[in-house]
């Protein structure tokens, strides 16, 4: 908007446009109760629509009077950051402590997580394995409402920010927390934890046992949901090591192939990502890291061992970032394996390192912890001298998805850097080299040209292109509804696209079963994974594709 008058015919334009959108839902919901159900009149229903969109901008204005001083600084640093490239951010403390979380899957606390309901805190889950698990006495949906440390009053936490929330339930291993928490039936208790390292070991890799398209075809699937690395603690967790593990138990399992799966894992430890590609090839160069003005320093694997030497699929998407990059780019310039996944991935093609501000600021102790700040100081390169950076991994043989016609990763973010490239390295690798690419991919083409499903997949592709591109909506509430009628129309034709069980012979290997056997919650999960692994087209194709590659070999 150019003016104030622009600005408030903006606003009111969004406020109808909420208000129209919940009572068209309204009106749908009424139809759907039918002649024995409580009627409410057209007037009645926009009332409820209108309240519900003035509670909700509401709560909107009553978080923002709750933010403090250091979250404002917080948005202002990261506004001006995010000019210079979409990586270069400031974390403070809080939110680097969560980073450190994710990317080592590990923390010091009760094991619980939480968020906001209204001015409450809630319990949404509990960490298996954790204090709160051990202890049996906190539970999903549990309100929390007061929280008291070891020989201190307690804090009445209502109203209060959940990040500050979390920081007075965290705490070191050894120490003690009271949470006063009421129950479903209503019941107010006092539930002591005494906090400590808890694992969540769902940020790990893991393994399964697949059927191949021949009777008697074993395959591995390796699943590694993020290159985490655990630099704080002597027995902190590693991908590199785990995932040799895992190739170890795959190979003890005699199988004739393996699926590594990296679909939306967006990257992590450097360093292990190059550990990680070498247990494929013989030693040699994995990727180029180049800083501005200096010459390009190359990341080698220099141990002569090879973990696995059998056919071998990486499976990547538009969520695939960063080190995956690194990975799949190394194995698919090696010939190492065939990738297969989305038009390309995410095209992260850049290195950050985190800089604690605390030590570049002498005094001031008064405002510390300052947070850090985390910095683009490299792009890194593929041994072939390409660049990652907004082109992405372009795979080998391509399975559309619900956005084969959208753009999407780094090349839409704003200020990404520009793609280039360097000179390429001397590399090659005797383990075993794909050959007849060309072939392994006319025959995934012809199965998903004759795939009833990957053609329904494509459709809704289009779908998702003309949604992309449509920038105007009505707010005439007759227009609006015959267009919302024909949107759910089209919705429902798509709605169980993923429900059918493609993948069969599932399995656990015989050496996991007595850890996931050991609670109900591990084993439930278990199942879960399973169920959405025989749900998964693009797993079956893979599989196809495995079969193809093993003939070959």
């Amino acid at each position: 908007p150019k003016n104030d008058d622009q600005l408030k015919d903006f606003w009111r334009k969004y406020l109808k446009y909420e208000t129209l959108t919940r009572f068209a839902d309204e009106l749908e919901q009424q139809q759907e109760l039918g002649e024995e159900g409580e009627k409410k009149s057209e007037e009645e229903l926009e009332a409820e629509a209108r309240k519900e969109v003035l509670e909700m901008f509401d709560d909107w204005y009553d978080r923002m009077r709750k933010l403090k001083r250091a979250d404002r600084l917080g948005y202002f640093l990261n506004a001006m950051t995010s000019v210079f490239d979409p990586h270069t951010n400031y974390f403070k403390p809080i939110d680097k402590e969560n980073f450190n979380i994710r990317f080592s899957g590990r923390l010091e606390g009760i094991g619980a997580r939480l968020l906001t309901d209204d001015d409450y805190t809630k319990v949404s889950s509990i960490v298996v394995g954790g204090p709160a698990w051990k202890g049996k006495e906190l539970e999903e949906n549990d309100i929390i409402m007061k929280v008291a440390q070891e020989n201190e009053e307690p804090v009445d936490i209502k109203g209060m920010v959940i990040n500050d929330v979390v920081q007075l339930i965290r705490g070191d291993k050894g120490t003690k927390v009271t949470l006063t928490v009421k129950k479903g039936d209503g019941t107010i208790k006092d539930v002591t934890i005494e906090r400590d390292i808890v694992v969540i070991d769902e940020r790990f890799a893991k393994s399964l046992i697949l059927d191949g398209e021949k009777e008697g075809e074993k395959i591995g699937y390796l699943y590694l949901p993020s290159f985490y690395a655990d630099f704080e603690n002597e027995d902190g967790r590693f991908c590199a090591p785990d995932v040799a593990k895992e190739l170890e138990k795959l190979k003890a399992a005699q199988v004739d192939g393996i699926i590594l799966d990296l679909r939306n894992n967006g990257g992590g430890s450097l360093r292990d990502v190059v550990k990680m590609s070498g247990f494929f090839i013989e030693r040699g160069p994995v990727v180029q890291v180049k800083s501005k003005g200096k010459k390009p320093e190359v990341l080698k694997d220099y141990n002569q061992n090879v973990n696995y030497d059998g056919p071998l699929v990486v499976m990547v998407n538009s969520g695939s970032a960063s080190a995956s990059e690194i990975l799949a780019g190394a194995m698919q310039d090696y010939g190492r394996a065939v990738i297969v996944g989305s038009k390309s991935t995410f095209g992260k093609g850049t290195v950050q390192r985190f800089i604690p501000l605390d030590r570049t600021v002498n005094g001031y102790e008064e405002y510390k912890p300052l947070g850090d700040l985390k910095l683009t100081m490299q792009k890194f390169y593929r041994i072939d001298g390409s660049s990652t950076q907004q082109k992405g991994v372009e795979p080998d043989i391509v399975l559309p998805d619900s956005y084969h016609y959208i753009k999407t990763g780094e090349r839409e973010e704003k200020y990404s850097l520009a793609w280039d490239e360097i000179d390429p390295v001397e590399y090659n690798q005797n383990v075993m080299k794909v050959s007849n690419v060309d072939d392994l991919r006319k025959n995934s083409e012809k199965r998903i040209a004759n795939s009833e499903a990957f053609q329904k997949i494509l459709e809704n592709a289009r779908r998702y292109e003309r949604q992309e591109n449509e920038t105007a909506y009505s707010l005439n509430l007759g227009t609006y509804l015959k267009e919302k009628e024909k949107q759910d129309k089209e919705s429902e034709l798509y709605k169980n696209m993923f429900k059918t069980e493609v993948v069969d012979g599932i399995k656990n290997l015989e050496v996991d079963l007595p850890s996931i056997h050991a609670d109900e919650s591990k084993e439930a999960r278990n199942t879960d994974w399973i169920k959405s692994v025989s749900k998964d087209i693009y797993i079956d194709e893979t599989l196809k594709i495995m079969s193809d590659l093993i003939k070959q070999s």
